[in-house]
């Protein structure tokens, strides 16, 4: 029986239990013969950057499916500060997304991944910015903490740790890769991980030659480019040779892997042909061709491991595609010969051991939950399937449960008969006071741009350990062997196909808020409606609202009662703000049978990766601003996904979100002002093809807004030409930066809110994406703003009278603003809105 910390303990040193089948990109044969090979290799790799699709995922899938190395990718984010092409999720949010992702990527190239604690907090152009957001010790004993626990042989930097990276994010991973690659042999770095971690030396460190195409979008105008150091090359990876075993080249694995990045938009073509990746030597011996070259990889490098490689290689020279079992004998011998060797890299082989046993025996062990969600103090109901799929000798010997429960299970010692399945019923409720089952860098609130995880062992880990997961003893061909599997949720939608989802621990109801802000633009009171949405059945208990001194709400409290699992009560109360400008946070909370729930549910669903819960705080961002603004119907054409209609919403605004019917035959004159989403003419083509008619639109007396758009030099976005060239030089990337405004009469900025300095306070993650840099005359400034030590960006803000109406490109991230209740983006924005 594991106990708690043991079991997070090695969930690191391997990757997580086997899911269901159908997360596997190459099963059968593929499997077994990639399992077999990857025993008898016993170098390890790792690969550093800074943010999901910074990896080059090439040499990756090189390592990891070609040379059958232990290779992982250590991103330092994972990913929050980016953009959503697939939804409106942004921040922790899309941070899930993209663990998820790169999960499903690695599936795919065949290596593990690693996460920092650190927060992408968007786009820097410095390094001294990144380290004086994250901490420059936080994320090294991260960085260390990887390296000692996966004890990598080679070291592969993607970035210099140079301005010629580009981005800040950029260069400090390969500031703190080279600086871990010392640090972490230091045993008097970051002493406390050595209760649980050795020192560890890598051999050799690298930076993989290769132009991440970041480099001169990241350098103001003018500025001479900087470039890579040059380094001593170190060998080269083939990453275009074909595997006949796996059917592609590694440069198609990657094309295959990278494309998982849906929220990303980096699905791409497969290219087949040559193709080959470099690297320098930043440290170790130097070598002519091989990044391996003086590296033992065999088991000799193991104190009692001579013996093992030979029995490898006979299970290798045994293996039939038709009869994988005929490898079982010489791995049976190898087994504990493995189990005897007390080393970190022979406790990890021995887990792909059992694996590899597993997969030539045809053993099917899936561990099934009755439902797909469990509350504390609720039964849940688990039956673990085993079958022998293979002539092998099976013996079932014992079961335990490990996470929420770590006991044994009620198993018999059984011979397993071929194809007969057996069923192991496990019944128990879930303890009172068990945790809800959410990503484990969420738990906590952020410290700044840093999640907080108090436990060691958690920190590096891709995904959170599942909930509970059942592990079994079995005897196979004379081989005692261990398998691990979470307990799972399958269920098949009829549009889909079967689906597996991690059995989840969530609250017996969830406190669900429409908007994480609510703004009162005067004094005047407003509704606040909080849904109630049961995931239990008979949910009875009453709602309130926590509000600070000088806000009201009414009435006091509410109660609900719900009969079925999914059922929703709304419940409304009046809120009454202060007179004066404010901002406050509000409270939710919800009591059932005496337990207080103070968070509220979201899933994120889509097709290419398992749902996810989170359970965000129920509390709403109050905020008590004098925002004025006249038109009262706006029309929203949404591009990659925002949050903007909501927010627009907040305002008392009839938002109505404009479809391709409407952009190409409706009657746009019912809107007072539209509004093109940000990267809208990046990602919809019917918005281009009509923009005659919007043009159209503002001649006759509308008001018409264009939010920031990717570079494109075909884009007509505006009745006068305009110039939007990209790159990150055209970037405001400090939230604080300076704000000037060389047209201080400017109607924008008059009416109907008289906008001061302080509308500029308070913003987030950046002031300005991609602004304009030449325009045609018609065409006036209102704001600029530049990053420190640059010159003014007077294209931030352009509009212009054009027929009877206003048109507006602003570039002003108006779209992290208003859904984070910035109350002075709220006033700017209102004015742009009321344009005349």
């Amino acid at each position: 029986m594991l106990s708690r910390r043991l079991f997070l303990a090695l969930f690191l040193f391997a990757p997580a239990p086997i899911a269901a089948q159908q997360n596997v990109p190459f099963p059968g044969a593929i499997e077994v013969e990639q399992s077999l090979a990857k025993l008898n290799n016993l170098g390890t790799v790792l690969m550093i950057a800074a943010h999901p699709d910074d990896e080059q995922t090439a040499v990756l899938a090189y390592f990891a499916r070609g040379r059958h190395m232990r290779t992982a990718y250590l991103s330092l984010t994972r990913g929050e500060g980016g953009q959503n092409l697939i939804g409106s999720e942004q921040g922790p949010a899309l941070g899930v997304i993209r663990t998820q992702e790169l999960l499903a990527a690695r599936r795919i190239d065949g290596a593990q991944q690693f996460f920092t604690r650190a927060i992408d907090f968007g786009f820097t152009k410095t390094a001294s910015e990144t380290f004086e957001k994250w901490g420059h010790d936080r994320i090294l004993s991260d960085v260390v903490w990887v390296v000692r626990r996966y004890r990598p042989d080679v070291m592969i930097l993607v970035f210099s740790g140079t301005p010629a990276d580009g981005h800040g994010q950029h260069q400090v991973s390969a500031i703190l890769g080279k600086e871990a690659f010392t640090a972490a042999a230091d045993a008097t770095k970051f002493p406390e991980q050595l209760k649980y971690a050795q020192p560890w030396q890598a051999k050799r460190l690298v930076r993989a030659n290769f132009n991440f195409g970041l480099l001169r979008g990241a350098l103001p105008p003018g500025t001479q480019l900087p470039t890579f150091p040059q380094l001593r090359q170190a060998g080269a990876a083939d990453t275009g040779a074909f595997n006949p075993v796996l059917g592609y080249s590694y440069q198609e694995l990657a094309t295959m892997s990278r494309s998982m990045h849906h929220s990303q938009g980096t699905g791409a073509l497969r290219r087949p042909g040559e193709g080959e990746t470099t690297f320098g030597l930043l440290e170790g011996s130097p070598v002519s061709k091989d990044l391996f070259e003086d590296i033992d990889t065999t088991w000799n490098r193991l104190s009692g491991g001579a013996k093992v490689g030979p029995l490898i290689e006979d299970a290798l020279r045994a293996f039939d595609m038709r009869h994988p079992e005929k490898s079982l004998p010489a791995l049976a011998k190898a087994r504990p010969l493995i189990a005897a060797i007390d080393d970190p890299l022979a406790k990890a082989k021995l887990s792909e051991l059992d694996e590899a046993v597993s997969l030539c025996a045809g053993l099917y062990v899936e561990a099934e939950a009755r439902q797909p969600e469990v509350s504390p103090g609720a039964k849940l109901t688990v039956t673990t399937t085993v079958i022998n799929r293979s002539s092998a000798h099976v013996t079932l010997e014992g079961g335990a449960v490990e996470g929420v429960w770590n006991e044994p299970l009620a198993v018999k010692s059984a011979a397993l008969e071929y194809n007969q399945p057996i069923a192991i019923p496990f019944e128990k409720a879930v303890p009172p006071t068990q945790a809800y089952s959410q990503p484990y860098w969420l738990v906590k609130p952020p410290s700044g741009d840093v999640y907080q995880v108090d436990n060691q062992l958690l920190i590096g880990l891709a995904d959170t350990p599942p909930v509970a997961q059942m592990r079994f003893k079995l005897t196979v061909d004379g081989a005692a062997i261990e398998v691990a599997r979470p307990v799972e949720y399958r269920y098949a939608p009829r549009a889909e196909g079967e689906r597996v989802r991690l059995l989840s621990i969530v609250p017996p109801v969830a406190v669900d808020l429409p908007n994480s802000v609510a703004v009162f633009p005067s004094a005047s009171s407003r509704q606040v409606t909080v849904g109630v949405r049961a995931d239990v059945a008979n949910a009875a208990g009453d709602l309130r609202l926590d509000l600070p001194a000088g806000w009201k709400a009414v009435p006091e409290s509410l109660p609900f009662k719900l009969a079925g699992v999914g059922e929703i009560e709304q419940l409304s109360f009046e809120v009454t703000p202060p007179a004066g400008a404010a901002t406050a946070t509000l409270k939710a909370i919800a009591k059932v049978n005496g337990r207080e729930v103070q968070s509220g549910m979201e899933t994120i669903s889509y097709p290419h990766f398992p749902p996810q819960n989170l359970f965000p705080p129920s509390d709403v961002k109050l905020v008590r601003a004098n925002i004025a603004v006249t038109p009262h119907r706006v029309g929203y054409i949404m591009g990659a996904g925002d949050q903007m209609p909501a927010a627009l919403q907040q305002l008392g605004l009839d938002v109505t979100l404009l479809s391709q019917w409407d952009l190409e035959q409706g009657d746009l004159s019912h809107f007072d002002a539209i509004v093109a989403g940000v990267r809208a003419y990046n990602v919809r083509s019917d918005l281009r093809a009509n923009q005659a008619r919007l043009m159209n639109y503002v001649k006759n007396g509308g008001t018409y807004i264009v939010q920031y758009q990717n570079a494109d030099p075909s884009l007509n976005m505006g009745p006068y030409p305009f110039t939007v060239p990209g790159g990150n030089q055209y970037r405001v990337t400090v939230e604080e930066a300076p704000v000037t405004i060389p047209h201080v009469d400017s109607p924008l900025l008059q009416a109907p809110n008289h906008i001061e300095p302080k509308d500029f306070d308070g913003w987030v993650q950046e002031r300005a994406l991609y602004v304009a840099t030449k325009w045609d005359e018609h065409y006036q400034t209102v704001m600029a703003s530049h990053d420190p030590g640059e010159e003014p960006l007077d294209g931030c803000e352009l509009w212009t009278h054009y027929g009877k109406g206003v048109y507006i490109f602003t570039a002003y991230s108006w779209f992290r603003q208003l859904p984070a209740g910035v109350p002075g983006a709220y006033r700017l924005f209102a004015n742009l809105l009321s344009a005349k």
